[in-house]
């Protein structure tokens, strides 16, 4: 389409024209960004148009299969997200703060659970609203896209580049379990040594893109003990589905002590070492609101309590995770 007019320099922009803005220039597809704000279609690009109208410019190169960025729109991009953020923080400061979103990964997850429902508690006033879509490497995506507020997980799993643009504090060292067969060799045991698994091949969620972090952990645990990590198996989605999948080809499953149950199986804790899994509460960078302390005070109350981070004196995590964890001391 043609650039609009150059008008006089406009003496008000509605921040929310800049919202959709933004929205569309982190999808680049506007089906998806008026799905993510709730608009139809029509209607967000009507705003795209009053915006480059009042600006001069045309902010998206648009043809039948693409949506791109001009270098107007790239220079405009910096300045919406800050006049965005400030929105979001004046807001926050009285106590008008828009809903949280935050990932608890799976359902029946404790540590995210508890940490949520206690931040409720702290913040009555603020909107917290939960999702399941499990693993932190993809909710990292969302949160830097600003498609997701905040998640729980293994924040040195985590490919540098995305924790360059995420925070994060340290909550938990999880206990870490193994889900057998109820007929398994190893199911009669009430813990079940490392060493015990070796020559089994265990299922700790290979060829699943949103859980790199998990499967990088069980690499670091079996390596030297003889311990294989399964093939990538069919991506099931929802707990049946993944208790169907797991029924058929009877792995044992690589977990954390209070994993859901399921049926059929039993959950053994690991020792010999006891492997840990650590937990951080993760955000995007600059994000401000209330919920977010609202959280961190929960996580820190609930981990003081109950000594979330104090390792066991027989606990093992990778050097490179407890490196990240100590950076918080």
């Amino acid at each position: 389409m043609p650039a609009p007019a150059s008008p006089a320099s406009p003496a008000h922009i509605d921040p929310r024209l800049l919202r959709v803005f933004v929205t569309v220039a982190e999808e680049l597809h506007f089906t998806r960004a008026a799905a993510r704000l709730y608009v139809a279609q029509q209607a967000l690009s009507r705003d795209v148009r009053r915006l480059e109208r009042e600006l001069g410019a045309e902010l998206f190169l648009r043809t039948t299969r693409q949506v791109a960025l001009t270098p107007d729109g790239v220079r405009l991009l910096p300045y919406a997200r800050r006049v965005l953020a400030a929105q979001d923080a004046l807001l926050a400061a009285f106590g008008q703060a828009r809903p949280l979103l935050v990932d608890l990964n799976s359902p029946g997850l404790e540590t995210g659970r508890r940490v949520l429902h206690r931040a409720r508690e702290l913040a009555p006033d603020c909107e917290l609203m939960a999702r399941y879509e499990s693993g932190l490497t993809g909710a990292a995506a969302d949160l830097l896209a600003g498609r997701l507020d905040v998640s729980f997980g293994r924040f040195a799993g985590l490919d540098p580049a995305l924790r360059s643009g995420l925070e994060h504090l340290p909550v938990r060292f999880e206990p870490m379990a193994v889900i057998l067969p109820s007929d398994h060799r190893l199911a009669t045991l009430e813990a079940v040594p490392l060493a015990a698994l070796a020559g089994e091949t265990v299922y700790a969620g290979a060829g699943n893109e949103r859980t790199l972090e998990w499967t990088d952990l069980a690499f670091h645990l079996f390596e030297g003990r003889r311990i294989a990590v399964a093939p990538p198996l069919p991506l099931a989605v929802g707990e049946e589905e993944f208790q169907r999948v797991m029924a058929k080809d009877r792995y044992p499953i690589l977990a954390v002590v209070g994993f859901p149950a399921i049926p059929g199986s039993v959950s053994r804790p690991l020792i010999d070492p006891v492997p840990l899994s650590p937990v951080s509460l993760v955000w995007r960078k600059g994000l401000v609101h209330p919920g977010v302390d609202a959280l961190r005070r929960a996580a820190a109350e609930i981990g003081h309590t109950e000594g979330w981070l104090q390792r066991p004196a027989d606990g093992w995590i990778p050097a490179s995770d407890q490196e990240v964890m100590d950076d918080h001391k």
